[in-house]
């Protein structure tokens, strides 16, 4: 067997497998997350969470499959482990960044929801009324 078809099937199983594992360690422990930002709704979090899985399965394996190419320069076991360090790298990167842009948006998210669902104060503080339209004196003061 070609070394290159062997770099192929070690890259193909290596990158599959850390796909496989950090979205079912996303996915588990970002369950109690999502509760959070969707305000206890347990049934919509784990649709949500669902969803998140299915489409970080879709965009990592494109991109594996993607990334598989190789430009020739696998001609020997040392070839191989470099090819094989720099894609599954570039893919832990990927996989990082996605993580990274899915908790961005979900505490965007939360954060929103937490203002939206603050408690209104029982009485208004002085100086906090009604405001005057602009460039009028505000009553009473």
């Amino acid at each position: 067997m070609d070394l290159t078809v062997t770099a192929y099937a070690v890259y193909l199983l290596g990158s599959a497998a850390l796909t496989v594992w950090v979205a079912r360690t996303l996915s588990r422990n970002g369950r109690v997350f999502l509760v959070d930002v969707l305000n206890g709704n347990e049934k919509l979090a784990d649709a949500v969470n669902h969803l998140l899985v299915v489409g970080f399965y879709l965009v990592n394996l494109g991109f594996i499959a993607l990334y598989l190419q190789d430009d020739g320069s696998v001609t020997n076991a040392r070839g191989v482990v470099e090819n094989l360090s720099q894609k599954l790298g570039v893919v832990l990167l990927v996989l990082g960044a996605l993580h990274l842009g899915n908790v961005f948006v979900l505490s965007r998210f939360r954060r929103r929801g937490a203002v939206a669902h603050r408690p209104q104060p029982a009485v208004v503080p002085p100086g906090y009324g009604p405001q005057a339209p602009w460039g009028q004196p505000t009553p009473g003061m």
